[in-house]
């Protein structure tokens, strides 16, 4: 079996919201091979329109968008669980 034929199977196994970071990370590691200058400041309007598309993603899923206190729930929880206090 090839590399490609390995990946493409794999990645058929993902749930789609996994699929599409692969997908992204693929983007990004082209972009960063191909064409790095595109990384510099130059791209962040690129990163601005990809980040609106995500959000109209989101919304047009039907999914809520985070409020300030979920979006710190969130961080808390990747960076090693949320601590509760007893206040």
């Amino acid at each position: 079996m090839s590399v490609e034929q390995e990946l493409v199977g794999k990645w058929r196994e993902l749930p789609l919201d996994k699929q599409q970071q692969v997908l992204e990370f693929v983007e990004f590691l082209h972009v960063k091979t191909v064409n790095p200058q595109l990384l510099t400041s130059a791209s962040k309007p690129l990163l601005g329109e990809r980040l609106r598309q995500i959000r109209a993603q989101i919304v047009a899923s039907g999914e809520p968008l985070l409020t300030q206190d979920g979006i710190e729930k969130e961080i808390a929880s990747r960076r090693g669980g949320l601590q509760e206090s007893d206040t």
